[in-house]
């Protein structure tokens, strides 16, 4: 024989709704900050693909591009005291 337990009481009622609702809103709150995470990394995807393409074009040009000629700096005289 097992001995059965008695109704719960309000409080307990209280309690386990209070965690029920707790429970829920965390996994809401779970679900958007994955759901944002998930949005920041496809915008970080796109600006990487614009920025090494940016970076291409660069780097493309450079190369097509003649050297800059350096230009010779004047010499000055120091007077030695």
């Amino acid at each position: 024989m097992t001995a059965r337990k008695p109704d719960p009481s309000p409080a307990s009622l209280a309690r386990a709704d209070r965690q029920r609702l707790a429970a829920e809103e965390g996994a809401r709150a779970i679900a958007e900050v994955e759901r944002d995470a998930a949005s920041i990394r496809k915008n970080m995807e796109r600006l990487r693909a614009l920025r090494e393409a940016r970076e291409a074009k660069a780097a493309a040009e450079a190369e097509l591009a003649p050297a800059p000629i350096a230009k010779k700096k004047a010499r000055v005289k120091r007077i030695v005291r």
